[in-house]
């Protein structure tokens, strides 16, 4: 499954293109996880802004021809004035799903049997392919209004934005009892830690998996809060983590290359040389060292 690392490489190699494109046409193959929720032809004449993460949502701002500023998200441009807003399209929020990837360029001429979503620009074509159909396209009038709102609003804070600290994200520990690793899978205490991230960043805090989040001390916590945010900066530096479904515009990641943990059970930890232990977590594989990481 596409993470926040594959989400933000599959933005970056598509926003240059689409900046400023004017869409064509729009054309929807199978249904998706949610209807588009407006007729596609609607969009043709829009102009596409600059494309936007949130978690692993995207969002593409669309405008009738004026400057399409984003909406407010952590670390972008503030709102667009009221003028540009009365020119608004809304905008299209994108989720890869389960087997999602999202493309920009010269699509093929004939679609592709798991092609579902196509976004025809002046300057090229974006194209989502997804076997199971787990994603999502789905059109907003903006990130304030149904469906964006409510499909955002459970997500907790970015990784990498300035206002989460070191002592909300140890409140947040301390308020729940589940073992830390299912807290940071959660999402609600910082978006981005999916499975691999999680094992490898508490690999890296040294904080074995299975410890109660509310007996983490607040030295510890500070140490788990910057080993994730190490952790998803080199995994976006490689270019994510391609295990069977996800490559973005046809590129191979190469975190997985680099784990410590993930994926590497009877393997010899490479700090300790003991051999790094698989278990079964809210059945999800957890991999750690019983020597490095501590309860």
């Amino acid at each position: 499954m596409p993470e926040l690392p594959e989400v933000e490489v599959t933005r970056r190699s598509v926003a240059g293109g689409l900046l400023d494109a004017r869409v064509l046409d729009v054309r929807m193959g199978l249904p998706l996880r949610w209807p588009l929720g407006r007729e596609p032809h609607s969009l043709a004449g829009c102009v596409c802004g600059d494309i936007a993460r949130r978690g692993k949502y995207l969002w593409l701002p669309l405008s009738r021809g004026v400057d399409a500023s984003m909406e407010h998200l952590p670390g972008l441009p503030a709102r667009a004035s009221s003028e540009a807003a009365d020119e608004r399209a809304g905008g299209l929020l994108i989720h890869l799903g389960m087997s999602g990837a999202l493309s920009f360029g010269r699509a093929p001429a004939q679609r592709a049997p798991h092609e579902h979503f196509r976004l025809v620009t002046d300057r090229g074509d974006l194209w989502l392919i997804d076997p199971r159909r787990f994603g999502a396209v789905v059109w907003s009038a903006s990130l304030e209004d149904e469906p964006a709102r409510k499909l955002l609003s459970a997500l907790g804070p970015e990784p990498f934005d300035p206002a989460l600290d070191e002592a909300g994200f140890h409140a947040g520990l301390k308020a729940r009892r589940t073992p830390v690793k299912a807290a940071l899978l959660s999402g609600e205490l910082v978006v981005g830690a999916g499975n691999i991230y999680a094992c490898e960043a508490l690999h890296l805090a040294r904080i074995d998996p299975r410890m109660p989040s509310n007996k983490i001390s607040r030295p510890r916590a500070a140490r788990l809060l910057a080993a994730v945010r190490q952790v998803l900066r080199q995994a976006i530096d490689a270019g994510g983590s391609t295990l069977r479904d996800f490559s973005a515009n046809g590129a191979a990641g190469h975190y997985q290359e680099r784990a410590q943990v993930y994926g590497r059970a009877g393997e010899p930890c490479n700090t300790c040389g003991t051999a790094v232990r698989r278990i079964v977590q809210g059945q999800r594989s957890t991999f750690f060292c019983g020597v490095c990481q501590k309860r």
